[in-house]
């Protein structure tokens, strides 16, 4: 896969998620997609990944804006980094309680590719810490 067909793939999974389309999501990540969320413990599995994204709309309302993404020669390794924008919809454990609060923080994502085009890895940096005080804010 190319570097140009790789940042075509980011771009529509990143859309897809822009739009909470968990299916077009999903049509952009490999069977045995391994997802790692800060804080968490690796996911394996789109069933699981297919999961993780409908609960996270759950909670958020989110959109990714000013996405930048880079692609590595050879186009099997991938970032983007972007600014999440959004509303607080539902009380996430361990964060404040949901008032519809709005929140804006800078998070990344890195990806590998697998030898199908698929997004075989998906690790989401973001500070946690960062989000909670953002959801504190009024």
């Amino acid at each position: 896969m190319s570097a140009t067909e790789t940042g075509a793939l980011i771009a529509r999974a990143l859309a897809s998620f822009n739009a909470r389309d968990v299916e077009a999501m999903m049509a952009c990540l490999s069977e045995d997609v391994a997802v790692d969320i800060p804080s968490a413990a690796r996911e394996i599995g789109a069933d699981k990944a297919r999961w993780q994204l409908a609960n996270l709309f759950r909670f958020l309302q989110a959109e990714a804006k000013d996405i930048a993404i880079m692609t590595a020669a050879g186009g099997f390794r991938a970032a983007a980094e972007f600014t999440l924008i959004g509303t607080y919809l539902a009380t996430l454990p361990g964060f404040p309680p949901a008032r519809g609060q709005p929140f804006r923080m800078a998070a990344g994502l890195f990806f590998d590719i697998d030898d199908e085009g698929l997004i075989s890895r998906v690790t989401v940096c973001c500070d946690p810490a960062r989000l909670s005080a953002a959801l504190r804010a009024d």
